[in-house]
């Protein structure tokens, strides 16, 4: 298959989870986690309609995005990847939404960034459901604090939270977990499930999932 026939396949599997799960398919975003590719690599993904792409630097995407926008309008770019504070005014500048909040520093970094440049991003928590000291995010039993200060001492608007789970683990109960915590902080929005596991994060309430490999192919 090519990458729209990927694309389609992943949309497909979305639509089929989300029916299974008792959802609309348009209660799910997809994220095409484009990292590492290209520019040319991303048009034929542009050309099939998509739209939200998630990026794990900001300099790689600084490389790629502004000429891609220049060429398609509608595009929403994810930083998915951890944001460290002295990158914080280009990310702001660069990415309509950060999913890797997980940080006093990284939340008013951002914070200051945002009123300084006048733009109101929309921002996830990372959390380490899987207490990995490898792994960004913050920890399950600091979450509920972590967000009421960002969204009551900053003001940042906090919309969901996202995870990663640990690779050799079910995914499963990091994605309940997750759904628990953000219902207990009044989140709306979890962006949970990559290739190998989105549909069942669809299953556990995710709103979005960020797919790479299984639309881009192997890196």
């Amino acid at each position: 298959m090519d990458l729209v026939d990927r694309l389609n396949d992943v949309r497909t599997r979305i639509a089929k989870a989300s029916a299974a799960a008792g959802r609309a398919m348009s209660a799910v975003d997809l994220v095409a986690v484009s990292k590492t590719f290209d520019a040319d690599a991303i048009r034929p993904a542009l050309a099939a309609g998509q739209r939200v792409f998630g990026e794990n630097r900001v300099q790689e995407a600084e490389r790629k995005w502004p000429a891609l926008r220049q060429e398609t309008s509608g595009i929403e770019l994810h930083l998915i990847g951890p944001l460290q504070s002295n990158k914080a005014a280009d990310a702001v500048a660069l990415f309509e939404v950060i999913e890797t909040v997980d940080r006093e520093k990284i939340a008013r970094a951002l914070a200051a960034e945002m009123a300084r440049q006048g733009r109101a991003l929309r921002l996830y928590v990372q959390v380490n459901t899987g207490l990995e000291p490898q792994k960004a995010g913050i920890t399950p039993g600091d979450t509920v604090a972590f967000v009421a200060f960002c969204r009551k001492d900053l003001a940042l608007p906090i919309e969901g939270l996202m995870c990663i789970p640990p690779a050799d683990e079910n995914p499963g109960p990091h994605f309940a977990l997750l759904a628990k915590l953000a219902a207990t902080c009044g989140l709306g929005r979890l962006s949970m499930g990559m290739s190998g596991d989105y549909e069942t994060a669809i299953a556990f309430g995710a709103t979005s999932v960020r797919v790479g490999s299984a639309i881009f192919g192997t890196r």
